[in-house]
This record gives C-alpha cells, structure tokens and sequence, in this order.
C-alpha cells in the first residue's frame, strides 16, 4: 500500500485590481493552495482562474474558500468553480459584497465561526474576524502550525479599515480575541505580502491602537 502524501501549502501569487468606494488600485494577491497529491482546497480564488487551475493540477478541489468579498479575492471564483466544481464558500455576512462583484451568482455555501474544513487529513477552523469586512475570517489549521489571515492581520499591523463596510476597533478586538491568542509560533499567512508569526506581531497591538490605523 502506498504511502499517503504530506499535506502541504502551495502559494500562488497574481495580480488585477480592487476596487471600492468609487476607486481602483492595482493589487497583488496571495492564493493559497492547502492539500496532498490527492485534494486541496484553495482559500481566496483571486484574479486568474487558470494560474490556480494549474496549480491545483489533477487534484480533487474540495472547496473555494473565500476569506471576506472584496473584489480582489474573489473575482476569479465563479470560473475556477466552473473549471473544478468546487463549491464556493463565504460568511453570509459578505453576500452584499459579493454581489456587488458578481450580482448574477451565489455562493454554494456559507462559512460559519467554529466551522470545521476538512481536507487531506487536516481540520481547518473558521475564524469569524470581522473589521476589514463585515463577514471576514481566518483560517486555522493547527495540525500545519498556520493560520491564513486574508486581510485581517498583515506582518507589521491590521487590515485596512478606512473604506466603507469597515471598523477599526472591531478588527482590534478580532485579532486581540481570535488570532493573538493562536500560539506564538504560529505561522501568518496573510491575504497580501509577507507572512509573519503570531508572537511577531502581538507585542505591536498596543502600538497599533495608539496609531488607529
């Protein structure tokens, strides 16, 4: 009998655009690819359907896992789902923002806190983090050591709150009460840029606070 394949983290990274509030900026994303030889899943299909096809490869998809609705990481969803038939899952707390990018589809599920996503042997925890968007979370998978962040914790601070349908302090509370709490060691992998460590970034909470960026 073969012996079962180590589940890795594959990243991707591709590049469009956000838009919100009227504006449009020109934006790289991280696409992370959780899994084996055998299934994956893919957390934030963001601007290139194909590039995350490909780099799923014969892979079973189990889901499309989107951490909030902005445009960016979820443009390229609906036809990476057409391309894998993977279900498509967000917090129904972003649906008015999904609609806003794609208003002639749904999701195929919802993600709720404390859900558990099972794929290749490993338990990922949902993460309800609102704050950068109303229906954000995170994704905790102790048995890697990781959690995926999409943009509610970047190294060095929070996600940005300065647009409409988000809050400052109530992404403070978020990354105080759900994600500073993970162990320290515990790796960041984050919607945009570098990655840090959850003992990287907790001695700044203060600092954060006092800057209310």
């Amino acid at each position: 009998m073969a012996a079962a394949s180590a589940v890795r983290v594959d990243h991707l990274v591709t590049s469009g655009t956000f838009s919100l509030d009227g504006g449009t900026w020109d934006v790289d994303n991280n696409v992370w690819i959780v899994g084996d030889d055998s299934e994956a899943i893919v957390i934030d299909a963001a601007h290139d359907a194909a590039a995350i096809a490909a780099a799923v490869g014969d892979r079973t998809l189990r889901a499309i896992v989107c951490t909030h609705a902005h445009n960016d990481h979820i443009d390229a969803a609906p036809t990476l789902a057409a391309l894998t038939g993977a279900p498509i899952l967000l917090h129904p707390d972003d649906l008015f923002l999904w609609k806003q990018t794609h208003p002639e589809s749904s999701p195929d599920g919802e993600l709720a806190d404390g859900q558990q996503l099972s794929v290749a042997g490993i338990e990922l925890a949902v993460l309800h983090t609102p704050g950068h968007a109303p229906g954000a979370v995170c994704l905790y998978a102790p048995a890697l050591g990781t959690v995926f962040t999409g943009d509610t914790l970047f190294a060095g601070g929070p996600g940005a709150t300065g647009r409409s349908f988000s809050d400052f302090p109530t992404i403070i509370d978020s990354i105080r009460e759900r994600l500073l709490t993970l162990p320290p060691g515990t790796v960041v992998r984050t919607g945009h840029g570098d990655g840090t460590t959850v003992g990287a970034e907790a001695p700044q909470l203060d600092e954060w606070i006092k800057r209310g960026h």
